[in-house]
């Protein structure tokens, strides 16, 4: 799957989701450095039992896979050409209700007061291919699970990672796409520029103490690897202090300001914050 990024379109796709950027105020430029620190896969997250669904989206994403359709898609909104974008019914009701945190470009976004993303593009399909109206409901990454499991939402869609625990809990579509964690720090920071490995940052990050302040987005692997996460199998470094954010483009915003040290969060989102800030 490509998985190639237009910065300077994706700074322009992002203009939307990113007006906190506008506020005033000395900022720097940020960069991403080029180290996986994590490998996942993302999935949509369903009730358990809730085989109907399930089998829709697997149907679903086997058809844009076997198609190419899929990674037109995914591609469409890292170049920046993709050109879909939604607005909600007045109402919910009888509509194929999908949660998500739309602040995770290029998968979920606001475009004005439009949805749109991979994963929103991928909610229309299913959608249609299920004869109802698409309903996005926007909430807190965390909150996405509690509705799928209360049946507020039908099913979740923000780039949510498969594991282990989530699996117990949860069922999940197929996984479409793989991903990582990345850090991001200020321009100018030269301290993370001969890491090679993930190995080589975690030891930079375990030097640290308590006035080291990494920011992450709350409820997600970024936030489980560094604050740490037994259940998920996350030791954490409990020796620097891990400051969660509703979103990782307010995490961003704060290490352009100085306020923070760096960013963990995933690659795609990262690259995308770090276009719009250095814009």
């Amino acid at each position: 799957m490509k998985k190639f990024l237009s910065l300077t379109l994706a700074a322009l796709m992002l203009l939307s989701a990113c007006v906190l950027f506008t506020a005033c105020g000395k900022t720097t430029n940020v960069a991403v450095k080029d180290i996986e620190l994590t490998a996942e896969s993302y999935a949509f997250v369903i009730k358990k039992g809730n085989t109907e669904m399930q089998t829709a989206a697997n149907e679903l994403l086997a058809e844009l896979k076997a198609s190419g359709e899929l990674d037109n898609i995914i591609n469409s909104f890292f170049d920046g050409t993709a050109t879909f974008a939604y607005t909600n019914p007045a109402s919910k009701d009888g509509c194929l209700v999908v949660a998500t945190n739309a602040y995770f470009p290029p998968f979920e976004y606001y475009e004005g007061n439009k949805l749109t993303g991979v994963d929103m593009k991928i909610a229309s399909l299913l959608a249609e291919k299920m004869g109802k109206t698409l309903y996005i409901l926007d909430e807190e990454f965390g909150s996405i699970f509690t509705s799928v499991d209360s049946g507020e939402a039908d099913i979740g869609m923000a780039g949510i990672t498969v594991n282990e625990k989530r699996l117990a809990l949860y069922d999940f579509s197929d996984e479409y796409y793989t991903s990582a964690q990345v850090i991001m720090v200020k321009a100018d920071n030269t301290e993370f520029d001969n890491c090679k490995t993930a190995a080589d940052v975690e030891a930079i990050l375990a030097s640290k103490d308590k006035n080291y302040i990494v920011g992450t987005q709350n409820g997600t692997t970024g936030y489980m690897y560094t604050a740490g996460d037994e259940g998920f199998g996350y030791d954490g470094f409990k020796n620097l202090t891990t400051k969660g954010y509703s979103n990782g483009a307010l995490a961003g915003k704060d290490l352009s300001a100085g306020t923070i040290d760096a960013v963990i969060i995933d690659k795609q989102p990262a690259l995308m914050v770090a276009a719009s800030i250095n814009k």
